[in-house]
Parts: structure tokens; sequence; C-alpha cells
């Protein structure tokens, strides 16, 4: 009797070694055979979940993203929008590694249309929750709020993964940020 696959597993399997990969050694480290090797599968089988590099790319980042926001999705509700706001910006040593993954998505998403549309999901899936959550507090414009402490991860993200800024330090600045968006100043 054939062996059931499931393909979905198989998927996620091949985009952590995607990820895992691109983490090591870049985007251009991320080949199909190294990605076969990684994920301990056949680069028929990867070639079978993937019709191209790019589809298994694009794939990869929504990976990391929704791995994000179910980490921001999963926290109780007293300290639901600081937690929020720290795990968009990926500040702790556990998530370093989504974070340089994350960046070079974004560099590579500046010229290449399908992943900038990938990560414009993304981004619009963070804001909506921090949009909520801020309206929840009682923020005087939680749009605007949302998308100012969107940016703000983002960039502390850069900031901490080039050494410029320690975790601490970037998380007190976008906590502080988070402070004024909801008292309004």
């Amino acid at each position: 009797m054939p062996r059931q696959v499931d393909h979905e597993e198989r998927r996620r399997r091949i985009a952590e070694a995607v990820c895992a990969l691109i983490d090591e050694r870049g985007l251009e480290g991320a080949t199909l055979r190294d990605v076969a090797a990684r994920a301990e599968v056949s680069m028929g089988a990867v070639q079978r979940c993937f019709r191209t590099k790019e589809e298994m790319l694009r794939f990869a980042l929504a990976h990391i993203g929704t791995r994000i926001t179910d980490r921001v999705r999963a926290r109780p509700a007293e300290d639901a929008l600081a937690h929020a706001v720290t795990e968009v910006a990926l500040l702790r040593e556990e998530h370093r590694a989504e974070a340089r993954i994350w960046l070079a998505f974004v560099a590579r998403a500046a010229v290449n249309p399908a992943l900038a549309e990938v990560l414009r999901t993304g981004y619009e899936e963070f804001e909506q929750v921090l949009h909520r959550l801020l309206a929840e507090a009682g923020a005087a414009d939680p749009r605007r709020e949302a998308r100012t402490l969107l940016a703000l991860a983002d960039g502390l993200t850069a900031q901490v993964l080039v050494g410029r800024l320690g975790a601490g330090e970037a998380e007190e600045l976008l906590i502080g940020q988070l402070g004024r968006a909801v008292r309004g100043r």
C-alpha cells in the first residue's frame, strides 16, 4: 500500500528548510538542491510542492509571517498590545533568526513584486491586529498609531540586527511610542 503524504506538512518542512538556509547563507543560499537536503526530501518532492523557486520563496515568507501573527494572537488580553508590538519587532534573541530572514525578504521585495505582495499582505495582517488592540485601548487614531508602530518596529529590527541598538533599548523605544499612542500624545 502506498504511503500517504501530508502535503501541507511537507510544504511547511520545506519552508523551514528555506528559512534555515536563508538565515545561514542569505536568499541566494536557498538553492533547490540544498533545500531538499535540509528538508530531507528529494528534489522531485520539492518540485511537486512548488513549481518554481519563486513560489517556494513566497510560501516561506508567508510561513514566517504566519508564525509571527500566531504568536501575537496567542497572548492573554492583559498585555496583548505590548506583546504584539514586541513580537512584530522580532527583538528577542530567540527571534533573531526570523528577523534576519524577514529583512532578507524585505530587501529582495524592493525589486521583486511577487514578494512585495506577500509582504504587503503580512503587514496588513499585523496592522489589523495592532489597530484592533489600539482601538480597544482607547487610542485616538488607532489606524495611524498602528502604522506608526509597525514602521517603528521594522526600523528597530534593522537597528538591532546591525548592532546600532541593543534589544532592550529598542524595546524601550517601542514601548514608549506605544504609551504615547494610547495616551494620545
